[in-house]
């Protein structure tokens, strides 16, 4: 046994060994975990030698752990032919970016995110082959990347050799491949990645979208030419060891004493939330009721399991407005505080893109690609000028806003990938500025209220003409373009970003107060429904109901409160409010109306859309049609509507498809 061995075994015969040992479950497990500081403690020479040479260091430790279990529990050797030894953690971590030929044949550590995965192939480890002369079985473990098959034959055969795949012994292998996070991303640099090879009981350990660690063995993977040669250029391709799925705000930004100090005293101060408002997008004059949503969604609300249903926590914005008013500011301000974020825009993405594709590659086959929503996994995915996005690519969001997840099955992979992000979006009205005298549906022509109203909350902002403002506006901006003058925020923007990865830790639960508070309003809001009568319109739901209780927790996090309060309540209240008196508003009553936001009609809309469709039904069932002239003196007399609005409710119901003209100057009902 060689030194080397000696020191090994020294490590397993320590206290720590045993502790290590004493974990493993045969009949579950295949490999057992070792940390590097452990062994570097026991033997600095031996950690050492192991970062330098670990594929001779890791056999010896396979060779040593196995036996080692054996002699103190022989039933295992029934149970288990070998083990393998995991390294957890090594002292630094290198950068993708850094990934360079002086690390080849080298154990690193490296972190990203997984944006590709393959199917789970077999991977031959021994290979039986039988001579065509003798029939003779001959084994020939596999080490290279080609099978290796034998030379020759006891019976001095040498060609002719047949694989048995029956008597071969396999493992399972995967590809995965890792991109640097978005944190790391230099301005203006395309993400690096690199793939890395997962076997045995590795494989499915991470999936598209997970923020891993993974500690491996550098090396080449080599490329084919035209007619078959090697190449000279070499692909980096990491064989892992092991493969540790992580809290990406854990691992990303380290919190110190010192940051927990000064957040704990940052929660107290009642001028909080005013501060932190100011921090967010400082040079970007007013836009307080946004820049307040924009926060809440970053605290974001607590998501919770039940047996039937998964309740998302996370809080969705969108900002509809006029040009230049700082939409796409915001939505980069929002991206630098965030502690996970993928900034995407709406003309240059695809439901693909957005969601996950099965996409063919050279070397791997069919390989699951994760898009932008499955990236932005428990962080914010941030959509500019989402109303340049086709419809179909547009639907492709549905699932993913309220079940969070993304389905796809496609090339014989059918998989389901976590999609758990906030979405703070953009979109421009239709014909460039927003039409107060229409709604907003309206406003975003073919834009589909089903994916209107996910959203939480929706803000206009409309560039209006105000003397005062104005002339603030203009002294903010030329401030901004002064040397002499600074605008330090009250917070310093990474202490904001750690006090958000903070406050995630903490999951308040509704108060009494907070619930009878929202409950109050809810009820308020829905009897305000009931005194115009049935055809009234519908102030609030049930899915708003939702909104607020993740606004009120999200409000609680902001204090790094573990309760929901009457102040944190009355806050949702406030903020829903505002929204809904943008959005909300039926041009032709004053009211409060959720149909605007559900079906992009007014109620009092439908009302007469649905009046004008129940004439025509009734005055077409003896002749089949309804002629202009007809229709019109019959709802003037009978509904008091006149022939202009009469024309206009017409021209709705033919573009909804509701009714039809048989031949010019006639309708009739579809179906």
């Amino acid at each position: 046994m060689s030194s080397f061995d000696d020191s090994i075994l020294g490590f397993i015969e320590t206290e720590k060994g045993g502790v290590i040992l004493s974990k493993f479950n045969p009949e579950i497990d295949k490999s057992v975990c070792i940390g590097f500081g452990d062994l570097y403690d026991y033997n600095p020479e031996l950690a050492n030698e192991l970062i330098l040479n670990p594929l001779p260091c890791l056999v010896s430790l396979d060779s040593l752990l196995t036996n080692k279990l054996k002699m103190r529990n022989p039933s295992y050797s029934d149970i288990i032919s070998k083990i393998s030894t995991r390294i957890r953690t090594l002292p630094s971590s290198t950068l993708l970016r850094n990934v360079s030929s002086e690390q080849i044949g080298h154990l690193i550590m490296i972190k990203g995110i997984v944006v590709k995965s393959t199917e789970i192939h077999p991977y031959c480890i021994d290979a039986a082959f039988e001579c065509p002369s003798c029939g003779s079985e001959i084994h020939i473990e596999q080490t290279e990347e080609d099978i290796t098959i034998p030379t020759e034959c006891e019976c001095q055969n040498r060609r002719g050799f047949k694989i048995k795949p029956e008597k071969s012994e396999y493992i399972d292998i995967q590809r995965i491949t890792i991109q640097e996070n978005q944190n790391e991303l230099p301005a203006g640099q395309i993400p690096r990645s690199i793939r890395v090879e997962l076997k045995d009981d590795l494989v499915e350990k991470a999936r598209p979208g997970d923020n891993v660690s993974v500690v491996g063995c550098m090396r080449l993977y080599a490329k084919r030419g035209r007619l078959g040669g090697l190449n000279r250029s070499f692909d980096f391709i990491i064989t892992a060891n092991n493969v540790e799925v992580q809290s990406y705000e854990d691992d990303v930004f380290e919190i110190t004493d010192e940051d927990i100090e000064q957040i704990n005293e940052l929660s107290k101060d009642p001028y909080l939330l005013s501060k932190m408002i100011k921090t967010l997008a400082p040079s970007l004059y007013g836009a307080d009721t946004i820049k307040e949503a924009a926060l809440y969604l970053l605290f974001g609300g607590v998501r919770k399991s039940r047996p039937d249903v998964e309740i998302r926590g996370d809080i969705s914005v969108l900002m509809v407005g006029d040009p230049g008013v700082g939409k796409t500011q915001l939505l980069s301000a929002a991206k630098t505080i965030a502690h996970r974020a993928v900034l995407t825009h709406g003309r240059g993405s695809s439901a693909a893109g957005l969601t996950a594709a099965v996409v063919k590659d050279k070397d791997e086959g069919f390989v699951l690609e994760a898009g932008a929503l499955v990236l932005a996994d428990k962080g914010v995915c941030l959509i500019d000028e989402l109303d340049k996005m086709r419809d179909e690519d547009r639907g492709a969001m549905h699932p993913a806003m309220e079940q969070q997840i993304v389905s796809i099955a496609k090339g014989g992979i059918v998989a389901t990938l976590n999609a758990r992000t906030s979405i703070f979006a953009s979109a421009n009205p239709e014909f460039g500025r927003y039409n107060p005298y229409q709604s907003i549906g309206q406003n975003l022509g073919k834009f589909p209220v089903t994916l209107l109203n996910r959203f939480d909350l929706i803000f206009l902002l409309r560039d209006i003409p105000d003397k005062d403002k104005d002339s603030k506006l203009a002294h903010h901006v030329l401030d901004s373009h002064d040397a002499t003058i600074t605008h330090d925020p009250p917070i310093d923007p990474k202490l904001l970003r750690k006090y958000i990865i903070l406050s995630k830790k903490t999951n308040p639960n509704l108060s009494e107060e907070a619930k009878t508070h929202i409950h109050n309003f809810f009820v308020k809001m829905r009897m305000a429904s009931l005194k115009g009568g049935e055809g009234s319109a519908i102030s609030i739901s049930a899915r708003q109901l939702e909104s607020l209780v993740r606004l009120a927790e999200a409000h609680a996090r902001m204090r790094l409160d573990e309760n929901v309060s009457i102040e944190d309540a009355e806050a949702a209240v406030n903020i829903m409010n505002r929204s809904l008196e943008q959005i909300g508003i039926d041009i032709n009553t004053g009211e409060i109306d959720i149909d605007i936001i559900y079906t992009g009609k007014p109620r009092s809309l439908q009302m007469k859309l649905q009046t004008v469709l129940s004439l025509i039904d009734e005055m077409s069932r003896i002749e089949g049609m309804v002629g202009d002239d007809q229709l019109y003196e019959s709802l003037a007399a009978e509904h008091q509507i006149g022939r202009t609005d009469a024309a206009r409710f017409i021209s709705v119901l033919m573009k909804d498809g509701t009714i039809y003209s048989p031949r010019p100057g006639f309708y009739r009902k579809t179906g």
